[in-house]
């Protein structure tokens, strides 16, 4: 505890510091960003040269920003569809400088037609700056979706998964693409040590959009989010690094001198070993995760590309577990599980992914793009592990001198766990996706045709043994059963066929600006020959009078159709009932924008209620969901999303993100109404943070904090209806302190090869500062006379970590 209160005090006296070291050594600029006819320009970045600080312009093309006073600097004017613009100030302490610019439009392509005043957001979707990347700690390394976990209605429980629900929703239910790519992941993962690194590259993004629900008919058939994201088309010959604790990163990019071609590739290595080694499960931990991606683009002419997208995974997880000490209980009830092991645990999750990308634009109203593409997964699951265990209660007389002490023992046992699973999954497709693009209107379509084939061999089983009786006990001395056992051999080849029609456009109205996107998706799949239907509808309405605030409404048919997962029993057979889950949603939202210590604020809050049938009922352990496939449920999700973002210190934008969401679901012919589904997470709050020195802005601080309430959960083998009990919230906040080293004022002036640095910046984060001990599923023993205990299985504790970031 006493170590808990130190770090505590550390946190807050370098926030105190940061923030307080006074609002001296600091200038005031501000101004108004025009157009070449004098219309303001809103949305425009402006940043301060070779330092992560910077603002945008408000609707009336107004900004302000604080900037260090009594030196050289370089002030950035940009936005897309513009020259940037450069200038260079030095200003006196405490100045108020006004400068107001002038951008001129470019004649640049961009390779998407998009509808013009871009700015506007016409959909349901939230951009997020792919700048906040390279500023945020996290444990797992994911850099993206680490930023997703922190906006309103996306919940995580699991620092070592790039995984998280979104409303109420389960993993299997977020889309993630990848330049219109669809991103597949490993299907035999059952927990975050072993998931290795997401597909993303954070080191190659360009851009991020997200949705958490009501989203357009042109994004795939999945019932909770959707994420997407493009990659970075290169400018010129440049690259970065990082290096830290658990692995690093490469990453180079170039155009050729012609401009027909591109490339940026990455090269990605991480071991978790490092954090590993905090769990209560001591043994010899041996992740090893390494991918390699590349995007080439070749230009035959301003109107035609081919584009490829590759990327190579080999993600190993090796473990031999030795003993494992987890106290628990209350301070009236307390205990302490002792378990010694043998054996060992062999992983192997390898994934290949390569699509190749024609796109044709003929003229700037119609973009014609034709996407192949193929995906391939082989998989192996590889354990025996013994296990021998000791319940004790623990002494509660802390007088006694014996205080925390095993005083009682309650209960031994022992388990076998077995496994050896093999999974080979080939997924093709070809797609065809359109646009068309007038002054008011954007049509989109697309057809899909895919092609997957799935071999899966499935053989685990545990053995139980408690007081030397195996469980299950029988009255019968001579019949021995397994605990649990799964054992198939499935082979799935399926069609898939979709396609989607949309269309965005404005509707003529005297009070305002108001634009509907409305659009049609439908999917047949072969394996159980149903189509579904989805009809999707959004509108946004942005008042003439007030142009600070804008509406939204979105609604629509959401269908899942089955991939494989959720046809898998618990016993490894594959279910022929297999009708696509759905959902009916609808949603009502708003954004404000107001100022605040003469800085812009935007605050953003949505109401949602999502009917939900046909559901596959699930249970998950850790990040393993295990579906009850020969089971149907009608469900609803409803709730509260609120979040606030803008320049709480000036320069450098955060946010805090906080949900109220309920969601139950009725299982068919089980007699116990509703109940709450796994995901029934009713509140959570999320606060992504930035400070900065004042007058320095090269010493930085950045921080992430989670609150998460308790989840529902259940005894091994037990009825569905019987997951109610709650496991604890789960609470985090992972801080890191940055340092620049080089950038553009400060170079390494006496080496030519470091010269060409551009950014160089040391990081120390710390993970877990507050060291709590969160709980990510339970390990159930039992006692001499028979009653269950649930031992909690602890995720990671605290742990620091040095970081070195390179750009050049």
């Amino acid at each position: 505890m006493r170590r808990n209160k130190s770090f505590i005090i550390l946190a807050v006296i370098l926030s105190v510091t940061l923030s307080a070291l006074g609002q001296s050594n600091n200038a005031t600029l501000f101004g108004k960003i025009t157009d070449g006819s004098g219309k303001p320009v809103d949305m425009a970045n402006i940043s301060l040269k070779g330092f992560p600080i910077g603002t945008v312009s408000n609707a009336d093309g107004e900004y302000l920003l604080r900037v260090p006073s009594k030196k050289q600097i370089t002030i950035v004017y940009s936005i897309i569809g513009f020259q940037p613009v450069e200038r260079s100030i030095r200003c006196d302490e405490e100045e108020r400088r006004e400068l107001n610019i002038t951008l001129q439009q470019t004649d640049q392509q961009i390779d998407e037609v998009q509808v013009t005043q871009l700015r506007r957001n016409k959909t349901n979707i939230t951009r997020i700056d792919s700048k906040f990347i390279n500023n945020v700690t996290d444990a797992s390394g994911n850099g993206v979706e680490a930023l997703i976990k922190t906006l309103p209605g996306v919940s995580t429980n699991n620092e070592l998964s790039s995984q998280y629900s979104v409303r109420g929703g389960n993993f299997d239910e977020n889309l993630v693409y990848v330049n219109d790519i669809e991103v597949y992941r490993p299907f035999l993962v059952r927990s975050g040590q072993q998931e290795g690194l997401s597909f993303i590259n954070s080191d190659m993004v360009s851009s991020i959009e997200f949705s958490a629900g009501g989203f357009s008919a042109k994004y795939g058939d999945k019932m909770s989010s959707v994420l997407d994201i493009k990659y970075r088309k290169p400018t010129e010959l440049a690259g970065s690094a990082n290096l830290d604790f658990m692995g690093g990163t490469l990453q180079l990019e170039d155009i050729s001198k012609n401009g027909k071609w591109s490339h940026i590739t990455g090269v990605r290595y991480k071991t978790n070993r490092y954090m590993l080694g905090s769990l209560d499960e001591k043994g010899d931990y041996n992740p090893r995760f390494t991918d390699v991606q590349t995007y080439i683009t070749y230009a035959f002419n301003k109107k035609f590309d081919l584009s490829f997208l590759g990327n190579l995974a080999n993600n190993n997880y090796q473990f031999i577990p030795e003993n494992r000490k987890t106290s628990f209980g209350t301070w009236n009830q307390a205990y302490n599980t002792t378990i010694y092991f043998e054996g060992q645990e062999i992983d192997k999750f390898n994934t290949a992914t390569g699509a190749i990308s024609a796109n044709y634009h003929p003229n700037n109203q119609l973009n014609l793009k034709l996407i192949a593409s193929a995906f391939r997964s082989t998989e192996e699951e590889n354990y025996d592990i013994l296990g021998e265990y000791y319940l004790n209660e623990l002494e509660r007389d802390m007088s006694s001198g014996n205080g925390g002490d095993s005083a009682l023992n309650v209960g031994i046992g022992a388990f076998l766990n077995h496994a050896r699973n093999n999974l080979e999954a080939n997924v093709i497709s070809l797609e065809h996706k359109g646009a068309f693009n007038t002054e008011k209107h954007l049509l989109n379509w697309g057809v899909k045709f895919q092609r997957e084939v799935i071999d899966d061999v499935v053989n685990e089983w545990v053995m139980r043994d408690s007081a030397g009786y195996s469980l299950p006990h029988h009255n019968n001395p001579d019949k021995l059963e397994l605990y649990s056992s799964a054992n198939a051999k499935n082979k799935l080849s399926s069609n898939r066929i979709s396609a989607y029609i949309q269309d965005t456009y404005q509707i003529p109205v005297s009070s305002g600006s108001l634009y509907f996107n409305g659009g049609i998706r439908t999917q047949y799949w072969d394996y159980s020959g149903q189509t579904v239907i989805s009809p999707r509808v959004s509108f946004s309405y942005f008042p003439e009078k007030n142009p600070n605030v804008s509406y939204h409404l979105s609604g629509g048919i959401y269908a899942q159709p089955a991939f494989y997962k959720e046809l898998k029993n618990l016993d490894g057979q594959l279910t022929t009932n297999a009708k696509a889950q759905q959902s009916a949603q609808i949603l009502v939202g708003s954004d404000y924008i107001f100022q605040a210590w003469e800085r812009p604020f935007k605050f953003t809050t949505e109401l949602y209620y999502k009917y939900l049938w046909d559901l596959a009922p699930y249970q998950v352990d850790n990040v393993r969901i295990r579906y009850l496939s020969d089971q149907k449920a009608t469900g609803y999700a409803t709730g509260l999303d609120m979040k606030v973002n803008g320049e709480f210190v000036s320069g450098v934008e955060s946010w805090a993100s906080l949900s109220v969401m309920q969601t139950k679901e009725d299982i068919a012919g089980d007699g116990h109404g509703y109940i709450p589904r796994p995901t029934d997470q009713r509140i959570n709050f999320s606060i992504y943070f930035q400070d900065y020195l004042p007058g320095n802005p090269s010493y930085k601080m950045h921080l992430t904090a989670f609150y998460g309430s308790r989840l529902p959960t259940g005894p091994p083998k037990g009825e569905r209806w019987q997951d109610t009990y709650r496991m604890p919230p789960y609470r985090r906040i992972d801080m890191g302190l940055s340092k620049v080293l080089v950038n553009e004022e400060h170079k390494f002036k006496n080496s030519r090869f470091l010269n060409e640095i551009k950014d160089m910046w040391l990081s120390l984060e710390v993970f877990n500062l507050l060291g709590v001990n969160n709980t990510i599923s339970y390990f159930w023993v039992s006692s001499n006379s028979g009653d269950m205990y649930a031992v909690p299985n602890y995720l990671t504790g605290r742990k620091l970590n040095l970081k070195l970031s390179v750009r050049f």
